[in-house]
């Protein structure tokens, strides 16, 4: 029988059937596969007990301490997690609605900003020093400044067309702090493509506008995927500095509900909420920075 051919046995009577043309793997290769199943499983087991251990021991540390009881009612209390869920959830869907409209904002600032500063003609040196200028302001400033100036600065402006939700301006001061890092993260996107990318687009008869657009673009989206899934994800937790201007989000709705009750239940099911929403999210971009490094063959 020729390597080439693959050897089954049949079901009945031992017979044997060889099929032209198809890979046959080793004894060796079987055995190394089997070995690394093997490692595998063992691997997996050993870090799922000590996991199991570790969690066990931190549970029985924080139960017997002394200071639990106290501790189990302010912050772990059934009831007032009970209660306060609905009005916490209803606010937890504003936190929702404000991240998915900055987040398209954000990319399209972000994007814009990052072409700018890639300008090297002199007549756009304006241009290019203002979005220079407006990431290191804004990337500088902490959010939470930016929401306040941008929540009681704009209103207090007066000026006709300004909007007045405090929502509206949450969203605006996300975009505009949240505008500046993805900007950067765009423009390293675009500077590690290399350059003979573009001078073999523009030696095919494209313009600078078209290179980048057909060229340099999708290559840079692709690469910097992962890291803007990262920025995406703190932006979801800074959706409750929002609070800070007045919206009833899920953080402010739980304030409500602690000033209430002086217990802090509430804020105990808006961290819930935030993490059952930010840890698939962390996944994904685990997943997807993986997947990048196999393509790279990191």
């Amino acid at each position: 029988m020729s390597e080439s051919e693959q050897t089954v046995a049949g079901e009945s009577g031992g017979s044997e059937q060889t099929v032209p043309g198809e890979w046959v793997k080793s004894e060796r290769q079987v055995e190394r596969e089997r070995v690394r199943r093997s490692h595998g499983r063992r691997s997996a087991s050993i870090a799922t007990g000590s996991t199991i251990v570790f969690i066990v021991l931190v549970v029985w540390i924080v139960t017997n301490s002394p200071g639990w009881p106290r501790v189990q009612k302010t912050f772990f209390d059934s009831d007032e997690f009970v209660k306060a869920l609905p009005d916490v959830l209803t606010g937890f869907l504003l936190n929702i609605k404000i991240f998915l409209i900055a987040e398209v904002l954000i990319l399209v600032v972000g994007l814009l900003v990052a072409l700018a500063r890639g300008i090297r003609k002199p007549a756009f040196f304006p241009v290019r020093a203002l979005a220079t200028l407006y990431t290191d302001v804004f990337r500088g400033v902490p959010t939470v400044l930016v929401i306040y100036l941008i929540g009681f600065g704009l209103p207090a402006l007066r000026l006709q067309g300004i909007p007045s939700d405090l929502a509206t301006l949450g969203i605006i001061a996300l975009t505009l702090s949240y505008g500046a890092y993805v900007a950067e993260v765009f423009r390293s996107g675009i500077e590690s493509i290399h350059p003979s990318q573009v001078a073999a687009a523009r030696s095919l008869g494209l313009s600078h506008v078209k290179t980048m657009r057909f060229v340099v673009l999708p290559q840079a989206t692709r690469r910097v995927v992962p890291p803007l899934l990262n920025d995406f994800v703190s932006l979801q937790k800074d959706t409750a500095l929002v609070a800070t201007i007045g919206p009833l989000e899920a953080l402010r709705q739980a304030q409500v509900h602690a000033a209430s009750t002086f217990n802090y239940t509430p804020y105990l099911a808006a961290a819930l909420l935030f993490i059952l929403l930010t840890i698939p999210m962390a996944r994904l971009t685990d997943h997807l920075a993986a997947r990048t490094r196999r393509r790279r063959g990191a």
